[in-house]
């Protein structure tokens, strides 16, 4: 074992040496084999933030992996039943909607059916029905009503902090509190897509939805980024409670009430199972299912990053070949000092290992420039990229791609310096002596 150390130590010695006696072919080596390990790093590098950003956009409409999400049928003493049980909780989250009109009373909407405000006054107008589904011209139903300066958006109550689970994110003002006292005039979190619209238009404080004998003047106290395109709107649901009752809560384009659990809130989920089955509700019709994102884009990526790495693959093997033509002229070079060590008792694997120690550092020092020239491509591209479309607002170089860019080095020093070190392995003794 000593001797194998000290072997390994004295390759590692003279392959050091070696780069230092003859840098320009190192630089060479470096040069044919640099794209190919930043082809390897970018193709990581790429697959890590496009995985991350789909993981950010499901986790905004859907919830966290592993979350736990159960459906809860419609009917008269669901809602009740569910947040009486929720009440104080923060393992567990329910929420309920019902669209509502913001602004002057008994006229259209500048957004019928909370259509989104994006293309409207370019290319026509257009109308959606209450499943969401829109089409070109006005909508009939709305023909004979006024139009007028009211928004229409749906209305998200929500009887916790749903952050832990759909991490929404700040663009302005302040999210809910759900630790002080509820109040009478409710309190909106508004999307991006609603924002727009009130940004756009000069509306009235009046509220009006399903359900509710008055209308109530809310509060807009902050902006968060959804992830949806329609104008939504995010409320305590004990405020909404205070203008509507209970069991008429659950309207709209939304029939049923949802519930978010972390995976230890096993227990919850079996009383409010119990309490609904004993109040009539369907055993069938309660729904429960754990959110696994990363396994579903996993699958939808795999694909498309073998690919490119196989692409990469080709660019790495014209580097192992620079590097295999560099060794092999570097040991053509060096025949009569290898027959000279091998003639004071050097063994065949120790200048092997010094041909190998020169490709492998040098595939090192060739990773270690690809991935901070990645790192700091990543930064500055990170200054202008963060936070518009699908990119996420901090853009991290992953250590994935490090990771990928050393073994790819490594593999290629490992690839292009192979047969050099087996042709100096097999160096006579008797070159020496022709020498």
């Amino acid at each position: 074992m000593t001797g194998l150390s000290g072997r390994f130590r004295s390759s590692l010695v003279i392959g050091l040496q070696g780069i230092r006696a003859r840098k320009m072919r190192t630089l060479l080596s470096m040069v044919s084999l640099f794209l190919g390990v930043l082809a390897v790093v970018v193709v990581q590098a790429g697959a890590e933030l496009a995985a991350a950003a789909a993981l950010a956009d499901i986790e905004l409409h859907e919830g966290k992996d592993g979350t736990v999400q159960m459906y809860l049928p419609s009917g008269p003493q669901v809602t009740p039943i569910a947040v009486d049980l929720l009440k104080g909780r923060t393992d567990a989250v329910g929420s309920f909607g019902t669209s509502v009109i913001i602004g002057e009373p008994g006229v259209t909407p500048v957004n019928p059916h909370g259509a989104p405000f994006e293309g409207r006054g370019r290319g026509g107008d257009y109308y959606c029905d209450s499943q969401g589904m829109c089409y070109p011209g006005s909508d009939p139903a709305q023909a004979a009503t006024v139009s007028g300066q009211a928004i229409e958006l749906y209305l998200t109550a929500m009887t916790g902090d749903i952050r832990q689970f759909r991490p929404f994110r700040a663009e302005s003002g302040q999210w809910l509190d759900f630790g002080s006292a509820p109040s009478l005039s409710p309190r909106l979190v508004l999307n991006k897509e609603a924002a727009k619209g009130f940004g756009r238009y000069r509306v009235p404080a009046e509220m009006r939805f399903p359900g509710a004998p008055v209308n109530p003047t809310p509060r807009i106290i902050g902006v968060v980024d959804d992830g949806s395109e329609q104008p939504q709107a995010y409320v305590r649901a004990d405020e909404l409670l205070n203008w509507i009752p209970t069991a008429s809560a659950v309207g709209g384009r939304s029939d049923s009430m949802q519930v978010l659990m972390t995976p230890t809130a096993s227990t919850f989920e079996q009383i409010l199972r119990a309490r609904l089955v004993a109040n009539g509700a369907s055993a069938d019709q309660i729904h429960t299912q754990v959110i696994n994102s990363k396994e579903r884009i996993a699958s939808q990526l795999a694909l498309m990053r073998w690919v490119f790495l196989g692409m990469a693959g080709l660019v790495l093997l014209i580097g192992v070949a620079g590097i295999l033509n560099v060794g092999l002229a570097t040991v053509g070079e060096r025949v009569e000092e290898f027959a000279l060590r091998r003639a004071v008792g050097t063994p065949r694997s120790l200048l092997a290992g010094i041909v190998l120690a020169e490709t492998l550092l040098t595939g090192l020092l060739t990773a270690a420039a690809a991935i901070g020239f990645g790192v700091l491509v990543l930064k500055v591209l990170g200054t202008f990229l963060a936070g518009r479309g699908p990119f996420p607002h901090h853009l991290d170089f992953p250590w994935q791609a490090g990771v990928a860019g050393v073994v790819a080095g490594l593999v290629a020093g490992l690839l292009g310096g192979l047969i050099p070190a087996i042709r100096a392995a097999r160096v006579p003794i008797a070159t020496v002596m022709r020498a």
